[in-house]
C-alpha cells in the first residue's frame, strides 16, 4: 500500500530525515519510534506532503505521489492526525467530523455511522465546542475527523501525547479495531512498549547523522 524508497527530508537545506526505505502492506501496522527531535514528526508530514523538502520517492496504491500536493493524497485515501490533535476549537463536534466528509453523502454517512460506532461519546458531545473538550475527547474527536474522509492509510503523529495512561491505552484500542476494520497504520509513538501491543513493525529514528534508518520487525510473545 505504501513504499517509501531512499525518503530524505529537510527544512532550508538542513537534513531531518535520511535514506528511508520501507514498505507498509495493506492492513499493515508500521510505529515510527524515537526520541523528541529524531524526525518522527517530519517522517509523517513528508508522506503527506506536508512542508519538508523531500528527495526520494513515496508511493500509494502503486502511484508515485512524490509531488502530489497534500489534498490529493487526502483524497486517494490517506488520513492525517497531527500532533496536538489540532482540532477546530471553534466548531463543534458535529461540524469538525462535518467539515472532513469526502465524497458523496451516502459515503459521508456510513464514515460518520463508523466513527460514532468506535467513540460514542462523540455523539452525545455533538453540540459542544471543541476547545470545551478534555485532551481525550478531543484526541477521539482528532481521530474521527481523519476516519470521515475513509482512508485506507492513517498516518498518526504522537496520538497519545498529553494523555493520562488510563486514556492512551483507550486511545490505543481503538486504533486497534481500525486496524482490525482493514486501515494501515502509521503511528509516530515515543513510548516503545505501548506501540509493541499493536504494530507489527518498527522503525527506530536518531537524530540525522546522515545514515540510513532500519526496519524491524516487532517481537511478540505468544502465550504457549
Amino acid at each position: 500500500m505504501l513504499t517509501i524508497e531512499n525518503l530524505s527530508a529537510s527544512y532550508r537545506g538542513v537534513t531531518v530525515v535520511s535514506g528511508v526505505s520501507f514498505t507498509v502492506p495493506p492492513c499493515g501496522t508500521l510505529a515510527l519510534l524515537g526520541t523528541n527531535g529524531a524526525g518522527k514528526s517530519t517522517l509523517i508530514k513528508a508522506l503527506l506532503g506536508l512542508g519538508p523538502e523531500v528527495r526520494g520517492v513515496v508511493r500509494f496504491d502503486r502511484r508515485d505521489i512524490t509531488d502530489w500536493p497534500t489534498d490529493r493524497r487526502i483524497r486517494l485515501g490517506i488520513g492525517y492526525v497531527p500532533e496536538g490533535r489540532r482540532v477546530f476549537p471553534g466548531l463543534s463536534v458535529a461540524e469538525n467530523l462535518d467539515v472532513a466528509a469526502l465524497g458523496p453523502p451516502a459515503r459521508a454517512r456510513q464514515a460518520l455511522e463508523r466513527v460514532l460506532a468506535l467513540f460514542p461519546q462523540l455523539l452525545e458531545l455533538a453540540a459542544v465546542r471543541a476547545w470545551r473538550l478534555s485532551g481525550g475527547q478531543q484526541q477521539m474527536l482528532a481521530i474521527g475527523r481523519a476516519l470521515m474522509g475513509s482512508p485506507r492509510l492513517l498516518l498518526l503523529d504522537e496520538p497519545t501525547l498529553g494523555l493520562a495512561p488510563r486514556l492512551a491505552d483507550a486511545v490505543f484500542a481503538a486504533l486497534a479495531e481500525i486496524a482490525a476494520a482493514g486501515t494501515a497504520l502509521v503511528i509516530a509513538e515515543e513510548h516503545a512498549a505501548r506501540a509493541q501491543t499493536l504494530c507489527t513493525a518498527a522503525i527506530t529514528l536518531t537524530p540525522c547523522k546522515g545514515t540510513p534508518i532500519m526496519l524491524n520487525p516487532i517481537q511478540r510473545t505468544v502465550p504457549s
